[in-house]
């Protein structure tokens, strides 16, 4: 976990962006996969949100 925190921390802010545009993409994706299939990784979704949040508070702070 500290090792992530770390590692947002080092990285550019345009960077944090465009992880940032990319797990929203893919969380809307797995949104609706879902809708049309059950999804064989259920945590998935749940793990790319905490990872955007994770993303945005570190924005928030700079």
């Amino acid at each position: 976990m500290a090792k992530k925190k770390d590692n947002l921390k080092e990285t550019k802010t345009e960077e944090l962006k465009k992880n940032l545009a990319t797990l929203r993409e893919s969380v809307r994706v797995i949104h609706f996969k879902a809708e049309g299939a059950r999804s064989k990784n259920v945590k998935e979704a749940s793990s790319l949100k905490k990872q955007i949040a994770r993303i945005l508070t570190e924005l928030k702070h700079r």
